[in-house]
């Protein structure tokens, strides 16, 4: 049986030809019989082999000494680095997120963080350590010739300084360092987050220029805006005879470093986004840079997208956008308002219209085509006649630009009259707020138009917003923000108080005359009685800027007995014929001067007061008497 079974597995010849499928199945056999001998091979080879173990073997010391050497970077070393967790953060904002809740504000976490003193003192010593100079002197001679010798060579010493030996403002390090400390320790209620290089001043070998971005530290936590300001102050620097060591003499008023100013206008097409002029350098110490780096890295993995940074003081492209083409233009969907009841009104009247139809473009999609020219009305201006002034005197038009799809009416209409016909673009019509911006949303036409009529209150252009749409269209207080220029004003006033005020509101005029509505305004609002009511709440000696719409301000002249007393007037250079401002508008305005107006003074007066450390109100505070008259007191008072 055992031949016939052979016989049976062997291949067999068919007519000469081999059966090579029997032959591949032999040679598959032999392979898995050879495979799972070297298996049983190698199992056996390893239960049977016993090596010395190199980690207990007495003669092996290599890795014992490794472990135990200088030089190692094991974990066995002391690890004093500190791994942060979320815990950690969340620990350092509790207090004030706390605060700001139950306040009821929102809270706004710092996204860029600030520059610290010890920061830089760390980076000067890790860059570029300082040489110490060593003088030798007998100690056994303490007395006599010994004392005589020592003081010779203090004095020649002494003497081999140059001390009128111009400084390196650009090229020094130590000296950049020396710099940034002064600032940060002459102004300590500010938050430092970039410093420009220094900038060596002509002609005074001496003195550096140098500019830095900042926030006040009372706006750190932030107010929902990503808003700096910029100064460039002068340094007078001295050498020390004994030490031949730089120190700073003295610091500059605000925008002192003119030197250090860069005027950066930005490149590209009129209207449209393009860089800036290459900025000087800027400096972060290793440690902020390191924190700025992970935020970024942060906010590109979540994907989110990076908030415009504006900088108070910096050159405002405030250019009026334009299309760039015709198809561009015909693909556009436009929003347009003609007419309504907001003309010539306050300009608060004013921004609740005007939030209203950028609120319902917004909601619909569409670019707002808005007209620049604001009528101001006769209270704001000294003529007593309403006026046309432009909307970026007052609002920051950039910003605006940047945040919203607007396009200026008058560039609007020369583009539709261009290419309306040729791209056969409809114009949808509705009057006054007969249709809802609901209904208006499938709406297909290059242009929506709302008419509104002459007859008031039914053509505020507000009226879109109320009703059923009230829950629908929501505005944009976000969009519209004070203009830089104006914006400049309020930083320069605080700086001249070195941002460490308090600041008091007083109401007086018509309303202290008007004693049926406001019984007690004018008694209370006396300078005797604002010092009684300052006394528990504002210290002696303190800066104390006065907003108030009381013309004669030599009223309050009995509180300059205690206080550094500040009024806007006081700072009526920042905006007359050599100010910055004043050549920056009119060259806004084609060449014609700009006035000063009462709304921008009332802007200014209410944001230098909102900066003070310590705000205080007329009513509830100086005051018993109700903001609206008798009788309107809200009950919670």
């Amino acid at each position: 049986m055992l031949g016939r079974a052979a016989a049976l597995s062997a291949p067999r010849w068919r007519g000469g030809v081999p059966d090579l499928r029997a032959a591949l199945r032999s040679g598959g056999n032999l392979l898995f019989a050879l495979f799972v001998a070297a298996v049983l091979a190698f199992t056996l080879l390893a239960a049977v082999h016993s090596p010395d173990d190199p980690l207990l073997h007495p003669s092996s010391h290599q890795l014992t000494d490794f472990l135990t050497s200088s030089t190692s970077t094991s974990t066995f070393l002391t690890d004093d680095s500190v791994l942060r967790t979320g815990e950690d953060f969340n620990s350092s904002s509790t207090g004030a997120a706390g605060e700001a809740a139950a306040g009821g504000v929102e809270v706004v976490a710092e996204a860029v963080p600030f520059i610290k003193l010890s920061e830089v003192g760390a980076e000067a010593e890790k860059t570029e350590p300082e040489t110490e100079r060593a003088v030798t002197v007998d100690t056994d001679a303490a007395t006599g010739e010994g004392a005589a010798v020592a003081e010779e060579t203090a004095v020649a010493e002494a003497v081999s300084c140059d001390t009128e030996a111009p400084v390196d403002c650009t090229g020094d390090r130590e000296l950049f360092n020396l710099l940034m400390r002064a600032a940060i320790e002459r102004f300590p209620d500010l938050h430092f987050y970039r410093f420009g290089r220094p900038v060596a001043v002509s002609g005074s070998p001496m003195e550096c220029d140098l500019a830095w971005r900042f926030r006040p530290a009372a706006d750190a936590i932030g107010t929902g805006r990503t808003t700096y300001y910029k100064d460039y102050r002068r340094f007078t620097l001295t050498r020390d005879v004994n030490t031949c060591t730089l120190v700073v003499d003295s610091v500059g008023e605000y925008h002192s470093g003119v030197g250090a100013k860069r005027n950066g206008r930005r490149k590209g097409k009129k209207g449209k986004k393009g860089k800036q002029d290459a900025p000087v350098t800027d400096f972060v110490p290793a440690k902020t840079q390191v924190r700025l780096d992970e935020n970024t890295a942060n906010n590109e993995a979540a994907g989110a997208t990076a908030e415009p940074v504006f900088v108070v003081g910096e050159a405002v492209n405030d250019s009026l956008p334009v299309v760039a083409s015709e198809s561009d233009f015909s693909r556009g969907k436009y929003l347009i308002y003609i007419g309504g009841g907001e003309r010539c009104k306050s300009m608060n009247h004013f921004i609740w219209g005007f939030l209203c139809a950028l609120g319902e473009a917004q909601f619909l999609n569409r670019t707002l085509v808005m007209d620049l020219n604001v009528c101001l009305n006769a209270r704001y201006t000294s003529s007593g006649k309403d006026e046309d002034r432009d909307f970026r005197l007052y609002f920051d038009f950039e910003h605006l630009k940047e945040s919203a799809s607007v396009i200026d009416q008058s560039q609007f209409w020369q583009d539709w009259g261009k290419w309306h016909k040729k791209d056969r673009l409809k114009n949808f019509y509705t009057e006054d707020i007969r249709m809802t911006p609901m209904k208006l949303r499938d709406v297909k036409d290059t242009l929506i138009m709302r008419k509104f009529g002459s007859v008031e209150p039914d053509n505020y252009w507000s009226r879109v917003c109320e009703g059923e749409t009230e829950g629908v269209i929501k505005r944009p207080w976000h969009f519209l923000w004070k203009s830089r220029r104006l914006m400049e004003i309020v930083s320069a006033i605080a700086s001249r108080m070195n941002w460490d005020f308090d600041s008091v509101h007083v109401v007086r005029g018509e309303k202290a005359q008007n004693t049926q509505l406001w019984p007690n305004l004018d008694r209370d609002t006396s300078p005797d009685s604002i010092l009684v009511s300052l006394n528990d709440k504002v210290g002696a000696g303190r800066y104390l800027y006065i907003a108030t719409n009381e013309p004669d301000k030599s009223f309050f002249d009995p509180l300059k007995e205690k206080y550094k007393t500040h009024f806007l007037n006081d700072f009526k250079y920042l905006w007359d014929e050599n100010s910055e401002w004043f050549t920056e508008t009119k060259e806004l305005s084609n060449g014609k001067p700009v006035e000063f107006d009462g709304y921008m003074r009332v802007a200014v007066d209410t944001e230098v007061f909102l900066r003070g450390k310590r705000h205080v109100e007329t009513f509830n505070e100086l005051t018993r008497d109700c903001k609206d008259g008798v009788n309107t007191c809200p009950a919670s008072s």
